[in-house]
């Protein structure tokens, strides 16, 4: 070191950085001067005492880090002990030529709380990772003060603020990853990361323009700046990051042109510049992005034409272009080079010409994915379709000009799972290779000129959930085969020319949720049969032939919203049993031959607000209440003989007709009455005795005691031979109470038995409030009790078996099951409409107390039901009742004010629902030990909500659905919005104060509308 200064010295002295001895001619105080500079760092100096190596510091600043923060996992509670050298603690790296840290590695510790600043006292750090925690406050300025800092990690955290000046001025610093946070404000300028390489602010709320000091870092390989909401354009300097292999803008609100500079990123692989507002045309200069994998510039507004050069990209994997404003054909040759191309988006334009570039696509051999629908493409489809990549998943023409028929060889793609051909021009039939394609899912072919019968063969394509025909020429009868498809969720066939009936295993589909039928020529009656129709929302079967009278089983459809049966052939009287779709909002049944009165219960249904019952021979006082003060008159017209209602202008009812009614009423009760009351009171008498007689008998015979129960009777022996003698292997749960065992009786009807442990202090009552509660409600989504077994030694419920069982394996057994988001908006549906009906729509208001993902059972058809009634209070007066009783619910479902007050409402329930529409989004138990001190289940979610809702919710939603709406050019919107509306239910109804949650009659449309928002979006 001294011999370099002295050598710099001498050099400066002579004004030059390299000395040549041959150029100079020394003088003598010149020689005096050199040699002076030569000996000065051989000349004795005192020596410096060796510095003791001092770790002290590095030991309070990891005990103050683990003062400040909460730790739920327990990891650092338990390992960071003095007993042991730091350098030993879990996620503690050290030097090994000293005993200083020299990482920190801490990331999915489930830590809460700041981040304490006095980290930066770790001045041996290179490597500090605290991501995938719930980490909250700002970030440290101090951290910038690390000076051997290169890796730094807070991702997927709910931090906050701005980001510190001082990170984005470390020499010292490689990687920055500060995605899916809550950061705001602006980008820090100036920008000096000499050693940079990775640069990660993705998700998170920071806006204003690009920080131009950014194309000064060389070393830059990757920058990921999607999801904010930053301003600006792209800035044509960031050309100069030649080493760059990742450029990440998507999902901001850039303007402008793509920069042609951009084609100086030789090494880009990936660039996604999707979802902004960026203008102009695509660069030709990207033909120099000679290794670019994946291009992303959908949902822009980038005009022009595809460049013939694109298809150069012989590496390219993704190229999405969809919702632009591209214009002109697509180039022949676009896939001739791309082997490599799994996914092709094209949708939402307005590119012409013919569909020739497929055949170039069928050398793409992993190419799953084609979505062109919504341009103005013509011409016919190549026979080249058949030849496409056998792995092709997604096959969407939706939406252009297209004529000629359907290629025969489209049913060679045998891995197809969406095929959308509607709102064409294509003609002639369905060919029968289609009916093969048996992992087929969705099927688009509406709003074409096809023509012929829907083939019996459709029955084959047994994971169809949905179908799309509509206006088209189809004629001949809808297939009985159409059953076999279990898992069908829409049918859509209007406006065609099917005939006969609607066949009878059509109304056996449990998962149907739409069934659109209109303008055909169907005839026949509607089979009572459609009462298993459980989850349908959407019927509509307008302006058929359909006759007979309307069965009384549409009142079993609890989901429905919307029924239209107008301008049809019925007859009869309206079914008293419509008035029990409480869910109802659109009910069509004018243009029909209905008679009689219009069923008061039609008073019940508050929620609809399109109501049409005109040009029928209906008559009678038209019903109070809300429904029909606010119908107009058009709805009611056309009948004969209908009165009341002034506010409509119809005549007053007859005061006769009154009169004479009440005198009917009065010789009725004048001589039938006398003979009813001494009836009455005979069957009382015997009753008596009898009941007198079976307790005796009970007390006399335990082990030969019968059931008491609502259908049949079953003895003790039954159920032991039921269930093995109670064998453990058939034990399905256990409860505070008792045991529940999985049984088949005699007649071969499997059952659940609930045996209560008469020990437990309370059992009996708790038996008796279930047997009254269950024995008076009836509801789908209700478990239904099947018989009781009593004695004075024993106690059982016998309840309906439900062969999925509780909704809490679903989501948190070791060997987890899936839930799909509509599954598990389908569940939270049922739940509320058993809630409905037992807080607003049965005769007593009953609260269940205790609402967990461990009673609500799943049947065959993973239709939801309530069970557990142990602990439910009947409450006689109204929803705002207050019971107060001890011991109930469940710790972190249970409402806040149980435990202060004691007091029993229905907004109980509706709190312990909202915990519950959290844990089913966010696959979290209220009890997870991630939640500890002041944070709940409810406030890690406000935390995330609305702007870092995809970060909390299930890692399996992830997985399923956003890779099953990756295909969609707005499918992760679509489920932001989906589980955004979902979270704002869930916190209305969590809220602490009572009187600020919603009621069960709100939550259920509200439900629905989330529902019909996610079904309803369709490719077609």
């Amino acid at each position: 070191m001294y011999i370099q200064l002295s050598i710099n010295t001498c050099c400066l002295f002579f004004g030059s950085e390299t000395m040549d001895v041959h150029a100079f001619q020394f003088s003598g105080n010149q020689y005096l001067l050199l040699l002076l500079l030569l000996i000065i760092p051989f000349m004795p100096h005192p020596a410096t005492p060796a510095v003791p190596v001092d770790n002290s510091t590095d030991l309070s600043s990891l005990l103050a880090f683990k003062a400040s923060t909460s730790d739920a996992s327990g990891l650092i509670a338990a390992n960071w002990t003095t007993d042991a050298s730091f350098c030993t603690w879990i996620g503690v790296g050290c030097s090994p030529h000293r005993p200083r840290v020299v990482s920190l590695n801490l990331s999915s510790f489930s830590l809460q709380g700041p981040i304490f600043p006095h980290l930066s006292n770790l001045s041996f750090l290179s490597s500090l990772d605290l991501s995938n925690n719930s980490l909250s406050g700002t970030i440290p300025d101090t951290l910038g003060r690390l000076p051997r800092l290169a890796v730094l990690r807070l991702g997927w955290n709910l931090l906050s603020g701005p980001t510190p000046r001082s990170i984005f001025n470390m020499s010292s610093l490689v990687s920055i990853v500060l995605s899916s946070n809550n950061l705001s404000s602006s980008l820090p300028t100036p920008v000096m990361l000499p050693r940079i390489e990775w640069i990660s602010v993705a998700d998170n709320l920071l806006t204003g323009d690009i920080p131009a000091d950014l194309a000064r870092c060389w070393t830059l390989q990757r920058i990921n700046l999607n999801i904010n909401k930053l301003t600006g354009s792209v800035p044509s300097s960031l050309g100069n990051l030649s080493e760059l292999v990742h450029l990440f803008l998507g999902e901001n609100q850039f303007t402008g042109a793509i920069p042609a500079s951009i084609g100086n990123f030789t090494k880009l692989q990936h660039l996604f510049l999707g979802i902004n507002d960026l203008e102009g045309e695509i660069p030709k200069e990207l033909e120099n992005l000679v290794d670019l994998q994946y291009l992303y510039l959908h949902i822009n507004g980038i005009a022009g034409s595809i460049p013939i050069s694109l298809g150069n990209a012989s590496k390219m994997i993704a190229l999405s272009v969809s919702g632009n404003n591209l214009t002109g054909p697509v180039p022949a040759t676009l896939g001739k080079s791309m082997s490599f191309l799994q996914f092709l988006g094209m949708a939402d334009n307005a590119l012409s010409g013919g569909l020739d570039f497929i055949a170039s696509l069928t050398n793409c051999r992993n190419l799953n994915t084609i979505d062109v629908l919504n341009n103005q493409f013509e011409g016919v489809l190549p026979d080249a379709c058949g030849n496409l990549s056998m792995n092709l998943n997604s096959f969407h023409v939706s939406q252009n000009h297209i004529k000629g028929s359907i290629p025969a060889g489209l049913g060679n793609l045998s891995s197809l799972i969406s095929l959308a051909l509607s709102n064409n021009d294509l003609r002639g039939t369905i060919p029968t290779t289609l009916w093969r394609l048996t992992k087929l899912q969705e099927m688009y072919l509406g709003v074409n000129k096809l023509t012929g019968s829907i083939s019996s063969d459709i029955g084959l394509m047994t994971r169809l959930s949905r179908i799309s025909l509509g206006e088209n020429e189809f004629s001949g009868q809808i297939p009985d085969s159409v059953g076999n498809i279990s898992g069908l969720q829409v049918f859509d066939a209007p406006v065609n020319k099917l005939s006969s009936i609607i066949p009878l295993s059509l109304w056996s589909l449990p998962g149907l949720i739409t069934l659109n039928l209109y303008q055909n020529r169907l005839e026949g009656l509607i089979s009572p049969q459609m009462a298993k129709l459980k989850a349908i929302d959407y019927i509509d079967l307008w302006s058929n032939r359909l006759s007979g009278d309307i069965s009384s089983a549409l009142g079993e459809l609890q989901s429905i919203t919307y029924l239209d049966l107008s301008n049809n052939s019925f007859h009869g009287q309206i079914p008293q049993q419509l008035g029990r779709l409480f869910s109802i909002k659109y009910l069509n049944l004018l243009h029909n031959f209905l008679s009689g009165v219009i069923p008061k219960s039609f008073s019940n249904l508050s929620y609809v607000n399109n109501l049409d019952l005109s040009f029928n021979m209906l008559e009678g006082e038209i019903p109070e209440g809300k429904l029909f003060f606010n119908v107009s008159i058009t709805s009611l017209v056309g009948n004969r003989a209908l009165c009341g209602a002034p506010q409509l202008q119809f005549p007053p009812c007859p005061a006769n007709v009154t009169t004479s009614n009440s005198n009917a009423k009065l010789r009725l009760l004048k001589y039938v009455l006398p003979s009813v009351a001494s009836a009455l009171v005979i069957l009382a008498c015997f009753s008596l005795f009898i009941k007198n007689i079976m307790m005796k008998a009970k007390a006399s015979s335990k082990e030969e005691s019968q059931c008491l129960n609502y259908h049949r009777w079953i003895s003790y022996f039954e159920l032991a031979r039921a269930t093995d003698n109670f064998n453990e292997a058939n034990l399905l749960g256990r409860g505070s109470i008792g045991k529940v065992y999985k049984g088949s009786l005699d007649d071969g009807l499997v059952v659940a038995v609930k045996v209560l442990n008469l020990e437990v202090e309370g059992a009996s009552r708790s038996f008796d409030a279930e047997c009254r509660t269950l024995g008076q409600v009836r509801h789908r989504n209700l478990v239904k009790i099947i018989s009781t077994c009593s004695n004075l030694e024993f106690k059982a419920l016998v309840l309906e078996f439900m062969p999925n069982l509780s909704l809490d394996k679903w989501l948190h057994s070791e060997n987890q099951c899936l839930l799909t988001l509509v599954q598990r908006i389908n569940i939270m549906l049922d739940v509320s409409l058993g809630l409905e009906y037992l807080h607003h729509q049965h005769h007593h208001v009953i609260v269940h107390c205790d609402l967990k993902p461990s009673n609500i059972l799943l049947d065959e058809n993973m239709v939801a039901h309530i069970s557990d009634f142990g602990i439910a209070k009947l409450m006689l007066i109204d929803s705002n009742s207050i019971v107060t009783a001890t011991n109930i619910g469940t710790i972190g479902y249970m409402a806040p004010e149980y435990g202060s007050t004691g007091g029993i409402t229905t907004k109980g329930d509706v709190y312990s629902f909202g915990i519950l529409l959290l844990e089913l989004v966010t696959g979290k138990k209220p009890v997870d030990p991630m939640f500890s001190g002041e944070l709940n289940l409810r406030q890690w979610v406000c935390n995330a909500y609305p702007a870092a809702v995809l970060e909390i919710v299930d890692c399996n939603i992830r997985r399923i659905d956003f890779t099953n709406m990756q295909q969609h050019s707005d499918g992760v919107n679509i489920l932001h919005r989906c589980l955004s509306s979902i979270i704002e239910v869930a916190l209305h109804c969590s809220k602490d104060l009572p009187n600020e949650r919603l009621m069960m009659r709100d939550v259920v449309p509200r439900l629905q509308e989330i529902k019909n928002g996610l079904i309803w979006k369709e490719l077609s």
